[in-house]
């Protein structure tokens, strides 16, 4: 399940402020690409998210197995409260983001590399040993900041490791999402501010339904071997 929110401008009282739509978009048991919701938010926090979270899950949502997400303010915690059995992937895209901000520009494509090394390991214990390898590489650098960061952090991107290996593509990013994301932002530039939420949320599920109609397949059976479920205990 991917989770993102886009950040939309409303007239209210004579004034513009922000809102925030939030989405979600699921693949289901045949593998299938589906929408899952679409509510406005006041803001992408706890109580934005928990109110979303829960919203899906009284219509009936439940079986999640993974979210990917960026690490959104009170998503992760958000996601423990209504659904502790689940898994949680932080997009590894917005991961580098946050250790190039960092980084000396002249070094950030050397660290890119370093970084990548990384996700594309054979399985999970191999990224560990070459997260260690990058966090020595890094402190030889001298970039103490990034160091620190990979060390806090990294180990929630690796969550992927524990899926098919045919899956990881797709979910060890939030791509999928960001370019749906994208998409909004362009269509709704033009408009401006709206005039209230209930029209920002009409145009978002316009697109959303154009998303819907396109087909994305995963094969999910492979999540039903015995070893794919020995790895989620790991």
């Amino acid at each position: 399940m991917y989770l993102d929110g886009v950040v939309l401008k409303r007239s209210w009282g004579g004034e513009v402020r922000n809102i925030s739509v939030l989405v979600a978009i699921g693949v289901d048991q045949e593998g299938y690409r589906t929408i899952l919701g679409v509510a406005e938010g006041a803001k992408e926090d706890k109580a934005g998210w928990s109110g979303f979270l829960a919203h899906l899950k009284q219509r009936g949502l439940n079986g999640v197995r993974l979210f990917i997400s960026d690490a959104c303010l009170g998503l992760v915690e958000s996601i423990g409260d209504f659904y502790p059995q689940a898994q949680w992937q932080r997009c590894t895209v917005h991961f580098y983001r946050n250790v190039f901000s960092q980084v000396p520009r002249g070094k950030v494509a050397e660290v890119s590399r370093m970084l990548k090394a990384i996700h594309a390991q054979e399985d999970l214990s191999a990224a560990r040993d070459k997260v260690q390898a990058v966090v020595e590489k890094l402190r030889g650098m001298k970039l103490k900041s990034a160091t620190d960061l990979v060390e806090k952090i990294v180990e929630q991107t690796l969550t992927y490791y524990h899926f098919p290996s045919e899956h990881w593509r797709r979910i060890r990013t939030n791509n999928p999402m960001e370019r749906i994301i994208r998409e909004m932002r362009r269509r709704t530039r033009v408009v401006g501010a709206f005039p209230d939420g209930e029209s920002a949320l009409m145009l978002v599920a316009a697109r959303l339904r154009d998303v819907a109609s396109t087909k994305w397949y995963l094969n999910m059976e492979l999540l039903n071997y015995k070893e794919y479920r020995e790895a989620l205990a790991v």
